[in-house]
């Protein structure tokens, strides 16, 4: 998970995310050319628009399902949980989190270039087991 590149995409990302299966970008991606620096290792690539974002094709919000996990991949977190959504992705704050809220668990990797509150620049790594389990791990850039 990678959220709020602003344009940058230190080279660090581009060698981790390398042996991901799918990468899910969180928003304020700003220049597109991120996303084709992302795309050039040839996963499949997932992105949601982020309120510093011109490029109104991609969705503000993509549901998903994995492993019978229902995903929610936005950039502004909801106010509340939404229903039937086991995680929610996002991005925006620049602020790590891993919260449950009700049944739901949110999520946020932080910022890849421009943290706040003292967190260091980040991103996420979440792995999806079959029986709906999974691991989230940040990890600094």
């Amino acid at each position: 998970m990678i959220a709020d590149t602003h344009d940058k995409l230190p080279y660090k990302l581009v060698e981790r995310v390398a042996a991901a299966d799918e990468i899910w970008h969180l928003g304020d991606v700003c220049g597109e050319w991120v996303l084709d620096e992302l795309r050039a290792g040839g996963k499949p690539l997932k992105v949601v628009r982020g309120n510093c974002d011109s490029n109104t094709e991609w969705p503000l919000t993509l549901d998903i399902e994995r492993v019978g996990l229902r995903i929610q991949l936005v950039h502004i977190p909801p106010s509340s949980a939404p229903a039937g959504v086991d995680l929610v992705l996002h991005g925006h704050t620049h602020v790590p989190r891993h919260e449950r809220v009700g049944k739901t668990v949110f999520l946020n990797p932080g910022c890849v270039t421009r943290p706040n509150r003292g967190a260091p620049p980040s991103h996420a790594w979440l792995i999806l087991y079959a029986n709906g389990e999974y691991k989230w791990e940040l990890r600094t850039l």
